[in-house]
């Protein structure tokens, strides 16, 4: 009984983001001692919210599937193409039980952290959570962990790295949003930092992607539909021509392969406004009813909320990011074929969400330049991190399939490297450096916002 009441809060409800935002919602509002009313429409405006995103989100990616099958058949290109829900699928088969756990373990470690430490921040991507659940899982499986001690130390992985990862960037997600009282809560934020660290560097905040000057004969491109329309036609029609009539009508079901890539490309614009919207409709409940949690329930909390909820701050930005990513992930899958490694094709899907955000936080501290080059070597992370991460996760099964996004390389090689020379003390090693980051931050500032943003730039 237990055991299949935690499943159904594990499954079913910790890993779906809108029941999660508005759970976190509705005890925001209930803390404020809002009327029935209110309590209402301020809970299920962020479900309503974060479904049309999910709607949207799931119309970009068949959309952007259909755009991969038909680039990997016209260029010839084989390999490993990554995918969180892809491996995620495979390893649920052989660790469900112990993902879940890890997943609600890290879940309660976070809120924890955030209640009784200076690390405020309320990771409320859920589905993000689940993928990292999945992966410590199969990790820490892989190096010798089992039962109890295997969900412990996930849960302790997930929860610390749920706080400390919107805290490290802070700063630059203040720059981006405006000090807007949100946070970055996307496993993809080692990325979107060291693109902000790169425009820092080489460019000028003020040189806005934002502020491109369009003619007054081109003045419709500003609207975002059309533009990314526009844009995506583009890459459509190309990869149809290159694929040919014969395989688009396979592929669409007996379509003409130019109506097809049109209607796809098109198709992918209205999935990007729909995210838009559902953007809209989530902060407009999500960030009022925050200030009740923050005020009563876990003093000065922040919500880490998706990459996509960042895309309206930037919109020119996003789809400058995608394409520098793409570009580098491109140019990263060439050089790993000459160094003779697995060859990881470009995946779409991250290289837009990933990049496009990676874009939005180079633009914030180095304009244009920084949106071009920080989204960029994000691409080059997303071809060479995966190929690195696929022998840690060999050895469970999962050779032909590995997961996507930067924070999930990254932890994943750490935490697989140390554990197959060290064993369980290295991973406890690992726990504990965390622990003595976390406190140490917290002793030593009023708030783990590293620095605050406007009086670096």
């Amino acid at each position: 009984m237990i055991v299949g009441l935690l499943q159904i809060i594990g499954n079913d409800i910790l890993t779906n983001p809108a029941f999660l935002l508005g759970l976190m919602s509705l005890v925001g509002l209930v803390a404020l001692k809002k009327p029935i009313n209110k309590l209402i429409t301020g809970t299920l405006k962020p479900i309503l919210g974060f479904i049309m995103l999910g709607a949207g989100a799931d119309f970009i990616v068949k959309n952007l599937d259909y755009l991969g099958k038909m680039i990997e058949k016209g260029f010839n290109i084989t390999g490993v193409v990554p995918n969180n829900e892809a491996i995620v699928s495979i390893a649920q088969k052989v660790l469900g039980k112990e993902t879940m756990f890890i997943l609600v373990a890290g879940l309660i470690i976070n809120i924890l952290i955030a209640r009784f430490t200076k690390f405020k921040y309320i990771f409320l991507t859920g589905h993000h959570s689940f993928f990292l659940a999945c992966m410590f899982s199969a990790v820490l499986a892989t190096i010798g962990f089992q039962g109890g001690m295997l969900v412990l130390v996930g849960g302790l992985l997930l929860g610390m790295w749920s706080a400390i990862s919107p805290a490290i960037g802070q700063k630059y997600t203040d720059l981006v949003t405006d000090d807007d009282g949100i946070a970055m809560g996307h496993f993809g934020s080692i990325g979107y930092y060291i693109a902000a660290f790169i425009g820092s560097k080489i460019g000028n905040p003020e040189d806005s992607t934002e502020n491109i000057k369009i003619p007054e004969k081109l003045n419709f491109l500003r609207d975002t539909t059309i533009s990314t329309g526009i844009t995506m036609l583009v890459f459509y029609i190309i990869a149809a021509v290159a694929a040919g009539p014969e395989y688009v009508a396979e592929l669409s079901g007996g379509k003409n392969y130019i109506v097809f890539a049109i209607t796809s490309a098109l198709s992918f614009a209205v999935g990007v406004t729909i995210v838009y919207n559902g953007v809209r409709m989530i902060l407009s409940e999500l960030i009022p009813a925050f200030q009740g949690i923050s005020q009563k329930v876990i003093p000065n909390s922040i919500p880490a909320v998706d990459c996509a909820v960042f895309f309206t701050y930037a919109p020119n930005a996003v789809i400058i990011g995608f394409l520098s990513s793409f570009i580098g992930g491109v140019l990263g899958m060439f050089i790993l074929g000459a160094m003779g490694a697995v060859l990881i094709i470009p995946g779409l899907v991250p290289h837009f969400f990933c990049g496009a955000t990676a874009g939005i936080y180079g633009n914030a501290t180095g304009g244009k330049r920084g949106a071009i080059v920080g989204a960029f070597v994000n691409g080059l992370f997303l071809s060479f991190l995966p190929a690195l991460l696929l022998p840690v996760l060999g050895g469970i099964g999962f050779q032909n399939t590995t997961f996507g996004d930067i924070d999930f390389g990254v932890l994943g090689i750490i935490v697989g490297k140390v554990g197959e020379v060290y064993k369980a003390p290295g991973i406890l090693a690992i726990i504990l450096v965390l622990a003595v980051f976390m406190a140490v931050a917290s002793i030593s500032q009023k708030d783990v916002k590293v620095i605050n943003a406007k009086d670096e730039y």
